[in-house]
């Protein structure tokens, strides 16, 4: 897969299924680190974990952002079109999981092959209006908006000279977010399993519970202690749920491989 666009940070698996995860506004592939090192040291995983860098951000600084989710989300899906044929699912945290919805959809639309599963976080259900904590007037407003969070982007946002250098990411996700209506369709036929904060304080449980009526696959809602970014505290509670979702997969491409 293409090393631009697509980041690897341990070995890959040794099963056949590929998990591949979105970052949040203003993160990079990086952010993911924690959980690949997570599931490559269970011994019961076998999932290789790739993240998505996208443009505008780290060793991609130089590249323009695109205008949009959709427009992001269809070059990812491009991307993907161009794999290997194994099975794989997404996870997606804020608006990474309304960029891995919009790449699944992407991806029905070019009908190419689709996710086994859909782990979506920490992001309310998609709407024909945009989400009021998603509209910014400035920089003042994002980074106070992202300081509210918490995180691990909250402290780097202490440090003057990396606060310069996010911004640019910052400003291009956040009017990306802004600009981002969900423009009606069929609801998908993967599986999903939601997962939430219950303090998050820009996603209520609610909100998120309404991806249910976004698929006819099978739906799950899963809720931790803790806020937005409650990931950083139960990452090996995540993991399992990660391995517990594409597990048969998992099983299924070990049969297949060993034929």
């Amino acid at each position: 897969m293409n090393s631009q666009w697509f980041r690897r940070f341990g070995e890959a698996g040794s099963g056949g299924v590929r998990l591949i995860c979105f970052p949040h506004a203003g993160g990079s592939a990086s952010v993911y680190v924690p959980l690949s090192r997570r599931l490559s040291s269970r011994p019961d995983s076998g999932v290789d974990v790739l993240a998505v860098q996208y443009p505008g951000r780290q060793d991609r600084r130089n590249e323009t952002p695109p205008a949009g989710i959709a427009e992001l989300a269809g070059r990812i899906a491009e991307e993907l079109g161009t794999a290997d044929g194994r099975p794989y699912a997404f996870f997606g945290h804020s608006m990474g999981a309304l960029l891995a919805y919009e790449t699944a959809r992407a991806l029905v639309t070019r009908g190419a092959p689709v996710p086994a599963r859909l782990f979506l976080s920490a992001r309310g259900a998609p709407a024909p209006y945009p989400n009021r904590h998603d509209v910014l007037a400035d920089d003042r407003e994002i980074l106070a908006a992202v300081r509210s969070l918490g995180g691990t982007g909250a402290t780097v946002l202490a440090d003057p000279e990396l606060v310069e250098m996010a911004l640019p990411a910052l400003r291009a996700d956040y009017r990306a977010l802004a600009s981002y209506r969900w423009s009606g369709g069929a609801p998908l036929d993967i599986p999903m399993t939601v997962l939430a904060g219950r303090d998050d304080p820009v996603v209520a449980v609610e909100e998120a519970a309404r991806w249910r009526e976004f698929t006819r696959a099978g739906y799950e809602l899963e809720v931790f202690p803790g806020g937005h970014f409650y990931l950083d505290q139960h990452l090996d509670a995540v993991a399992g749920l990660v391995l517990s979702g594409v597990g048969v997969q998992v099983r299924d491409a070990a049969v297949q491989g060993g034929r």
